[in-house]
This record gives structure tokens, sequence and C-alpha cells, in this order.
């Protein structure tokens, strides 16, 4: 008898139908697009191998496997769509750790069509960013931060229409910002500080969504650009920016203001300290001329640091600064600010105020009787004035100006 099994034809073909079928949908549904695993694999080796650590995310991608059906350990950092049909997976996040990745972004990035999310922060990429990332419809996220990347963005950026947050900070950029930047609606946050943008910064009022604005540490020039009404935080500092900052005094969500190190000048007017949101306000190192406080600011602002040292203060120590109820700390220092520490000051010593900075004005007279107490827990110096302050008293350490100076100095002043 003939030991060997037959199938029909009919039953055979069917059984080989079902298993390529099955294959084919198993294969289908794994499936990474291939110009999307083409990418992954440019980035990798894009990044110098002996600046990828054994127990980094990058060291896990292993293209034996398939990116978006892989397992465990592999692949960390990327995240990949979830069809419900027959259709390709796509990669729509990159997240890579701070491992010190030394590399470049190179052109292939744009062909993630489908990317969300893009953070390559803290790491040593150069070069230049690759215009293709304007091909990145999709993108609501991208951090570039702590890098090394040179050159411009105006090639690129106006193509992220549905980006939420730019953080290109603390890398070696250049150039201007494009105005078209205001084209990008869903702005709610911008970081473009520590790098080496240049020229004036576009009006941005149309940016309606935009809370988070740091452009610090720059070299940007002229006045300031208009603003979006719903902005929270304003990072302007060391740049090279002039002119009045009168009009802050509208954008009535401001809680956060540095505009430190440029080149201001004209008042600290009342319209931006009685801002209702306003919690620390630092305008030091600049050329303002003058502070406005009257009587009938400060009750129940939450402004808590006001910081004005080294700009070219004039008059008299503001009184009704005691009347901003949760003001803590108080910096005034190398001004040229005259007459008497205000009686009132001495009351505050402590509660609340725990910092307090009058140094190297023209001050004069007696001190507070506050000030004089050994129980007192305050920061702070009343050093290089013309006061009569004991340098027995720790908060008047440092001596005060000779008489010549202070006659002449007060004359002047």
């Amino acid at each position: 008898m003939d030991s060997h099994i037959w199938f029909s034809p009919s039953s055979s073909t069917s059984i080989v139908l079902a298993m390529v079928l099955a294959f084919t949908l198993t294969f289908v549904h794994s499936l990474t697009l291939r110009s999307d695993t083409e990418a992954l694999q440019a980035l990798r080796r894009s990044i110098d191998p002996n600046m990828i650590p054994p127990s980094s995310y990058i060291s896990s991608w292993d293209f034996s496997a398939d990116p978006c059906d892989s397992t465990g350990a592999k692949f960390l950092g990327i995240l990949c769509s979830n069809p419900g049909d027959n259709s390709t997976n796509r990669i729509i996040s990159i997240e890579l750790d701070s491992a010190g990745y030394d590399g470049f972004l190179t052109h292939n990035i744009g062909n993630l069509t489908e990317l969300t999310s893009l953070d390559l922060s803290r790491n040593q990429f150069r070069g230049p960013l690759p215009d293709t990332l304007k091909n990145l419809k999709k993108l609501t996220q991208i951090s570039l931060s702590g890098n090394f990347f040179t050159g411009g963005i105006a090639g690129w950026i106006n193509g992220l229409r549905n980006v939420e947050s730019i953080d290109l900070s603390e890398n070696l950029l250049s150039g201007p910002i494009p105005p078209r930047i205001s084209e990008l609606r869903r702005l709610t946050h911008i970081s473009f500080s520590n790098n080496e943008f240049s020229g004036r910064i576009p009006d941005i009022n149309g940016l309606w969504k935009l809370q988070t604005l740091d452009l610090g540490s720059n070299m940007f020039v002229g006045n300031l650009p208009k603003l979006p009404t719903k902005l929270r935080s304003l990072t302007l500092s060391h740049n090279q920016l002039s002119g009045h900052i009168t009009s802050l005094g509208s954008l009535k969500e401001l809680r956060y203001i540095d505009l430190s190190d440029n080149k201001f000048t004209g008042s600290i007017t009342r319209s931006i300290l009685s801002l209702p949101e306003l919690n620390q306000l630092n305008v030091s190192f600049n050329q303002l001329a003058s502070i406005e406080v009257n009587t009938h600011l400060g009750s129940g602002s939450p402004l808590q640091v006001l910081n004005a040292q080294r700009n070219r203060l004039q008059g008299h120590l503001p009184v009704s600064l005691v009347n901003f109820e949760n003001l803590q700390e108080i910096n005034l220092a190398y001004n040229g600010l005259t007459g008497r520490v205000p009686v009132a000051y001495g009351q505050r010593l402590g509660r609340p105020w725990k910092s307090l900075f009058l140094d190297d004005n023209f001050l004069s007279g007696r001190i507070p009787r506050q000030f004089n107490s050994s129980a007192l827990r305050i920061s702070g110096s009343l050093a290089n004035n013309c006061l009569s302050c004991p340098v027995t008293i720790p908060i008047c350490g440092g001596g005060q100006r000779p008489a010549s100076a202070c006659i002449g100095e007060i004359g002047n002043h």
C-alpha cells in the first residue's frame, strides 16, 4: 500500500491559498512604510558609531526587525501609528534620549510625513537643519535644543502649519526670524534662546495662542515687536533691543517678564507694574530712567520679584512699593536714586520682604530703625550710598561713599 498521503487538488489549493493569505496579511500589518524605515536608517548612519553608547536608544535600533513590529527593547524612542485596516504603519514620533549622539540631521527626515513629534534635544547634532523639515506637515512638537545646529531657519519653518511648540534653544543658529512665522497660528511655545539670531524681531501678534516666547541671549536689535495678547511668559534678555517698554502694559496675562541686559529707555510704567497676573519683572542692565509707582498700585498684585538694578533710575525710592502685598525680592542697586530710605521700608523687612538691594545709589540720611535689628533675616545691601549706616549692621557692610562724592552727586541727582 502506498504510504503517501495525497490531497485532492481542490483541498491542497485551498490550504496553500489560506497560508499565503495569512502570511500576506501578517506581513502587511507589521510592515513599516519603506521610506520611513529608510529615514531611520539614514539617521543612524549619520551618527558617529563611536558616539552611540551601548545602553542608548539608537543602539537598540536593530533593522533585522521591523521598526513598528518590534517588541521588547528594540527601537526605543520610536512610536508608530496603529491603523485598523491593512495599510502600512507609519512613524509618528521620534524622541531620542540625551546620550551625546554626534551626527547630522539628514534630508531623509522629510520623508517621515506622519511625524507629529521630533525630539533630539541634549545631544551633539551639528550642521544645518535640512529644508525637508518643511514636509513634516503634521508635526506638532519639535525640540532640537542643546545641540550644535548652525545656519538659518527660513527655509523650512513656515511649512510646519500644525506645530504648537518649537524649541531650538542652545544651538548655533543664526540669521533673522522670518516674518512668516506669524502664519503658524497654532503655536503656544517658542524658545530660540542662546543662539546667534539677529535682526529685528518681527511682529507676532497674529500668533494669538502663543503663551511662551523666549528669545533670550541672541543678537536682536530694534524695538519691541507687536506681541500676542495671551502671552504669559516673555524673555528677551541679553540682546541689543532698544526703545520704550510701555506697550507691555496692554498684555494683561503676562506673568513673567525678563528684559534684562538690553538698551531699553524710558520708564517702568504704572501699566506694567499693575498687570493683574505679573509675578516677576526683570528689567535690570538697561537704561531706564524712572519707575512709576503711586498709592493706587500694589493692592492684590501677585508681583513677587522686582529687579531694576543697573539702570539710570532717578528720583526718590518709591514709597508705594510697600503696597505690593506679595513682593519679596527688590533690587534697585546701581542707579541714581536719592533721598531717604522710607520708614515704611523698615516695616516690610522680613514681612514679607526677603531681599532688598539698594546699594550703589546716592541715598542719604538715617536708615529706619528696623534695619538695626539683630533678629533681621534678610539678604541685601545698602552699601556705597550716602547714608548714616554703621558697618556693624550686616546690610550696611561695605561702607558708604566719601562725603565729597556724596555732596557733588546728590546735587546732580
